[in-house]
């Protein structure tokens, strides 16, 4: 005669709030991660958006050393913007 196995109430409630929990978590993450990619997106905008006006504006007085420097600091900042969510990017991936 074959055994039957009674279903635990406690047990079957216990595996599919583990199932949702583990979902939940699943859509999480993933939510998190394009979340994550749009910021770093509209940062790396804004930032080099932010150097390009500075580099106009010391453009605009037309003195060439204040032209000079502006370019040198728009490249230095337009390179570490880009290594910086280049860098984020990876982490968040």
């Amino acid at each position: 005669m074959p055994t039957q196995t009674k279903s635990d109430p406690i047990t079957e409630g216990i595996e599919t709030a583990t199932e949702k929990v583990t979902e939940f978590s699943e859509k999480a993450i993933e939510n998190g991660k394009k979340a994550s990619s749009v910021l770093l997106d509209s940062y790396e905008k804004t930032a080099l958006a932010f150097v390009d006006s500075y580099v106009k504006a010391a453009r605009s007085t037309n003195i060439s050393w204040i032209s000079s420097v502006a370019d040198a600091q728009a490249d230095f900042a337009r390179e570490a913007a880009k290594s910086y969510t280049s860098a984020a990017r990876t982490l968040v991936a």
